[in-house]
């Protein structure tokens, strides 16, 4: 017997939901639009999760152009994820409060609005300014998308193709952006990395204007100002926390103060939700067993996939000497087997075995090809040494995020779906904050170490370490930090492992 997904009340909520879905969707069938609106949905994403990467790539002429120093710049990437992260979950609520469609299209219209404006950026300030705004209109955005998907496909046997291809893109999205970053920044323009958004915007809005149902809230609660307060100042903390341990250490106090506030803020959140009458999070959401593994699967998979991204990439360009191009062409067979992977795991595997096998699998494939590539030296090849174990945790992201995606906002009301897809959303958000310190941190040690451990009186002395000796460091400090992912994987298995109920997941609604 397949073991099913328990909420609190689940007779009364079932009802509830059935009949908020009847009221929505008056046809018992599929709706007939609804790969087209998976298509809308799906650019939608890949635009929101492609903006988290493609911006790196042109970081070094922006800041040609811009005039502004090595400290300034980690603010390009981190205001973007401050409000992106900070702001996921009132995106979520005010999706579920005012309705999917007129919170998809806003956020596709802001969205567009401050790329246009970060692309025609004339100051650093400007630039930071129209960062934060998209991050905070892409908070807006990636949870309708991901909650129009779920009442879209909801009660459907499309269900599981249609997280297949959403968790593919929310996986290869990052690589699709590096690709695209470097050709955009090598022929035409670092601006380019933003003003490709108005295309991306323009073609979702037109498509969600013709395709999209108004679907307005049963009734309209007041908004938990206490809860989103608190939410918000821990997700800002845990940010910001993070990304000053990337630049200033681990022992500095604007590291570990922030930390510990938003240790602080999250007990309090949760003491609030837990007694408020109109929740920002109502806590059924999380209290499920599976929804809760997913949302922390999501979260090791984002911080995790840093490890390939991140480091793979400074391998390809300074160590193997590959153009911008060049490296985001190396990661397209890294997207094929994400993609492949993930429809395998939702459309034939999740419905048979369930989410627990699924994700614990990937887990410890991809920490496999994480230790794989420690494998690397300065004279590894980049298809006998760095694509096979690619290759690797590249099908193991794609049986960890799609899996947890469809597991973490199935089983929801409807009234609370637009919540759950921010939870997911706020796990590779946060993850991937946490990732990119992390391991940043532990790289830029093991390389100090490794020249302090290496370096020849002479060459210390005269401050001219050997380049070669250089060379070797920096090849170290990227496989200390795929040691350091390989170890963040394996503790996720071990979480998967423990959390996910085994079988396969009953969908509340389905057919």
């Amino acid at each position: 017997m397949s073991a099913t997904t328990q909420i609190p009340g689940p007779a009364s909520a079932t009802c509830r939901a059935a009949a908020a879905s009847t009221r929505q969707h008056p046809s018992d069938g599929p709706d007939p639009r609804r790969w087209l609106i998976l298509a809308v949905v799906a650019l939608a994403q890949l635009m929101v999760v492609l903006d988290a990467t493609i911006v790196n790539i042109a970081l070094p002429s922006a800041q040609h152009a811009l005039h502004f120093s090595d400290v300034e710049r980690q603010w390009v990437i981190t205001a973007y994820a401050l409000a992106f992260g900070s702001l996921l979950l009132l995106g979520g609520r005010l999706t579920d409060l005012i309705g999917r469609k007129a919170t998809f299209i806003a956020g596709l219209i802001g969205f567009a609005g401050a790329s246009a404006a970060g692309g025609a950026a004339g100051s650093f300030a400007i630039l930071v300014a129209a960062r934060a705004c998209q991050g905070a209109f892409g908070a807006l955005l990636a949870p309708a998308a991901l909650s129009l998907l779920t009442t879209t496909f909801s009660g459907s046997r499309d269900r599981g193709k249609a997280f297949g291809i959403f968790g593919a893109i929310a996986g290869a999205g990052g690589a699709v952006g590096l690709l695209l970053g470097g050709v955009l920044t090598e022929y035409l323009s670092w601006r380019w990395c933003l003003y490709v958004n108005l295309v991306f915007a323009a073609v979702a809005a037109l498509g969600a204007l013709a395709l999209l149902r108004s679907q307005p809230s049963a009734d309209r609660p007041r908004l938990d100002l206490a809860g989103l307060l608190s939410e918000a100042g821990a997700m800002f903390c845990i940010v910001y926390g993070f990304s000053n341990a990337a630049s200033d250490g681990w022992h500095s106090p604007s590291t570990w103060g922030f930390l510990a506030g938003s240790a602080v803020l999250l007990a309090a959140f949760a003491w609030w939700e837990a007694r408020a009458g109109q929740p920002l999070l109502p806590l059924r959401v999380v209290l499920d067993r599976d929804r809760a593994a997913a949302y922390v699967s999501v979260l090791i998979a984002g911080a995790g996939m840093f490890g390939i991204f991140l480091f793979v990439t400074y391998y390809l360009e300074e160590t193997l000497g590959f153009s911008p191009v060049s490296t985001g062409i190396a990661y397209l067979p890294m997207v094929a087997a994400i993609v492949a992977c993930a429809n395998l795991a939702n459309i034939v595997l999740l419905p048979r075995i369930g989410p627990k096998v699924l994700v614990t699998s990937g887990m410890l494939a991809s920490a496999a090809g994480l230790a794989w590539l420690t494998r690397i030296g300065v004279h590894s090849s980049y298809a006998a040494d760095v694509l096979p174990p690619m290759l690797l945790a590249a099908a193991g992201i794609g049986f960890i995020v799609s899996p947890s995606m469809n597991t973490g906002t199935s089983g929801v009301r409807n009234d609370d779906a637009g919540v759950a897809s921010a939870l997911v959303n706020t796990g590779q958000q946060v993850g991937g904050s946490i990732g990119t310190s992390l391991l940043n941190t532990m790289a830029a040690s093991a390389a100090s170490a490794y020249l302090a451990s290496h370096l020849r009186l002479p060459a210390l002395a005269a401050g001219r370490p050997d380049p070669g000796l250089l060379e070797i460091a920096q090849v170290h400090s990227y496989t200390t930090a795929f040691w350091w992912a390989a170890g963040l994987f394996a503790c996720g298995a071990v979480i998967a492992a423990l959390l996910f109920r085994p079988g396969a997941v009953a969908q509340r609604d389905s057919e």
